[in-house]
């Protein structure tokens, strides 16, 4: 998942500053998830997953209330179909937009953990990763859509 971001920042950094903070903040929360698991079960575990899910949150707001909408904009205004394309991508995404807030308020907080809450966190963190994983890929689909496309179209002064 690490290197999938990888490439998606060089293939979009650059853009634009909101989608190259928007993809850094990505390869956080990512480096955060990987890790996650290494975590031992003692008192920074809970630090550790508030922190990440933070990131998260941060992230989707980021996401749905700054770039998408930008995306929006521009496949608005260059009218070519794009737009239709990138408005049928964001019911896709809200799945896992819905998984993602499920689990901030199922387990932003695991002070004093038992071993059935870590048992519930671990098969939730592997739903969640996978619900992000199909996240970035259409994230990626509307950048492509919305505005990779119109980049020559684009006059840069």
């Amino acid at each position: 998942m690490l290197e999938k971001c990888k490439s998606a920042k060089e293939r979009w950094g650059g853009v634009s500053e909101i989608i190259d903070n928007w993809l850094e903040g990505r390869q956080k929360l990512i480096s955060l998830f990987v890790h996650l698991p290494e975590q031992p079960i003692n008192d920074e575990l809970n630090g550790r997953v508030q922190m990440f899910c933070q990131v998260m949150m941060d992230y989707l707001s980021s996401g749905h209330f700054e770039v998408y909408e930008q995306l929006l904009l521009e496949g608005r205004d260059f009218a070519d179909g794009s737009l239709q394309e990138g408005q049928e991508l964001l019911p896709k995404i809200q799945v896992s937009t819905d998984i993602a807030l499920d689990f901030n308020d199922d387990f932003s907080t695991l002070s004093e953990p038992t071993v059935q809450t870590i048992r519930e966190f671990s098969e939730h963190l592997s739903h969640l990763g996978e619900a992000l994983e199909e996240r970035f890929e259409l994230e990626d689909k509307m950048i492509a859509v919305l505005h990779t496309s119109h980049r020559d179209s684009v006059v840069v002064e």
